[in-house]
């Protein structure tokens, strides 16, 4: 691993900028423009209710990142279930749209009614968190006649297949770890080990079955929700550890036509944009985030996530916003009581790569040339859905050559705008020595792995936490 250091920023004259690409408008769907090619993508700050509503405080972050005029925010992962989920926001009920609205008022106002606000909407299944081997054994593993027979085998004990339930389990719990993995199948293994997770291919489980009869709906029901609450658009979350990415992952081995071949595990993702769009028609912004790379072994290969991004350019997608990675099979084991984290393992360091640990190619544009290989493919089937590419876009010089190059159309940065929500219009206004610079160490990631309300090691103090919240002149 290599320790890289932050790369030399300059940074333009406002004239420059105003001649830049990444400061000129682009078209988003047949009703909205973006008045620049700059993006904030969806970031999780653990500041909503344990009930999935809007705070006072959620409020005032999205605010704060509006007040430096970005051309596009998108509002965090939002669940379109009414399911518990913690500080997580929810828009599974018509309950949820008037937090939303003054979420989408306060975006309008802080930023002059420049930037474009979007909601990501995401569906994940359940995960449980890892539990004691006490409690696995006692509560949560499903006894058979198996468990019996191996427990008989690694204690030499016959007597185990006439023994009570509640003996049988005390002593499985009692065996050494060796030994328990010996009597257990691989899925009750890593549910011991990391916490029980449920995954698209469980289609023994009747809600796992149903999916693709029930997402559809949930998507457009949240997609109206989104339009009462007054978004420009929604973004559909396809990425990462969650639902929708899931099934189009090459891991998804469904044999229900919706698993399998790329054609059918893009089936669903493809039912889910149409029945969102039927839902709110050309008025809203309809776009997808999904994985340029999933980076984990036996994923999707980068070819076939270029045809998935065809495919749902084909369908409709009013843009493709990229990400790689972030996927549960590479996480690490979670402390007892903890649930497991899809950011912890090398797919989530291409998710959030950092300067702290890296290889040679470093965390700076790191997904540049996946992105542009995915807007060529778009382009060569002849369609002009934008693109925008993500991962480590710290610098005026590394987003201006990515778009000249043709790598992107618009460029996200979720790190550089938490450590400066107003580096956009500082670079705008020709005032880039004033931008504080993200060092790219993760430090927001590891409060989001323990759901703590998401700060930046650069404020992250009582004086700085104000300074930050107070409004910049241009947006009184």
């Amino acid at each position: 691993m290599i320790r890289h250091a932050l790369p030399i920023a300059r940074w333009p004259t406002a004239e420059e900028a105003a001649l830049a690409r990444l400061f000129s408008p682009l078209p988003l769907g047949s009703k909205h423009v973006a008045r620049a090619r700059t993006w904030v993508p969806a970031m999780v700050p653990w500041r909503a209710t344990d009930d999935g509503e809007v705070t006072p405080a959620l409020v005032d972050w999205y605010a704060r990142f509006a007040a430096g005029r970005p051309g596009v925010l998108v509002v965090e992962a939002t669940g379109v279930r009414d399911v518990p989920s913690g500080p997580l926001l929810r828009i599974g009920d018509d309950r949820f749209v008037p937090g939303l609205a003054r979420l989408v008022e306060a975006v309008r106002a802080a930023s002059g009614g420049e930037t474009l606000v979007l909601v990501q909407l995401i569906d994940f299944l359940a995960i449980r968190r890892r539990p004691t081997p006490e409690r696995y054994f006692g509560e949560f593993l499903t006894l058979e006649a198996r468990h019996r027979a191996a427990l008989a085998r690694q204690t030499g004990d016959a007597s185990i297949d006439a023994a009570a339930d509640a003996e049988v389990r005390a002593r499985l719990a009692a065996l050494p770890s060796e030994q328990q993995r010996a009597v257990l199948s691989e899925r009750e293994w890593e549910a011991l080990q990391m916490g029980a997770r449920e995954r698209v291919t469980d289609t023994h489980l009747p809600h796992v079955r149903d999916l693709p009869r029930a997402l559809p709906p949930l998507f457009a029901a949240a997609a109206r929700r989104a339009r009462a609450a007054g978004f420009d658009g929604v973004e559909l979350h396809y990425a990462h550890a969650y639902t929708m990415a899931s099934f189009l992952s090459a891991l998804n081995t469904r044999d229900d036509g919706y698993g399998g071949s790329p054609e059918q595990r893009v089936r669903l993702p493809r039912e889910v944009l149409a029945a969102v769009r039927d839902a709110v028609g050309d008025e809203l912004i309809v776009g997808c985030r999904m994985l340029a790379d999933e980076a984990i072994a036996g994923g999707t290969p980068r070819d076939e996530a270029a045809g998935f991004a065809v495919a749902l350019a084909r369908a409709g997608a009013d843009y493709l916003s990229l990400s790689a990675g972030g996927k549960f099979e590479d996480a690490r084991q979670p402390a007892v009581g903890q649930a497991a984290y899809p950011y912890t393992g090398a797919s989530g360091a291409e998710t959030m790569p950092t300067t702290v640990r890296s290889d040679a190619t470093g965390p700076f544009g790191r997904h540049l040339p996946a992105a542009g290989a995915i807007r060529r493919a778009v382009r060569d089937a002849g369609l002009e859905t934008p693109v925008v590419a993500a991962g480590g876009i710290t610098t005026f010089a590394l987003a201006e050559e990515a778009l000249a190059r043709g790598d992107a159309d618009l460029v996200a940065s979720a790190r550089q705008t938490l450590a400066d929500p107003d580096w956009f219009q500082k670079m705008r206004t020709g005032r880039g020595d004033e931008i504080r610079r993200c060092q790219l160490t993760n430090y927001c990631e590891a409060l989001d792995q323990r759901h703590k309300p998401v700060t930046c090691q650069l404020w992250d103090h009582p004086e700085g936490e104000a300074r930050r919240l107070v409004a910049p002149p241009w947006s009184r």
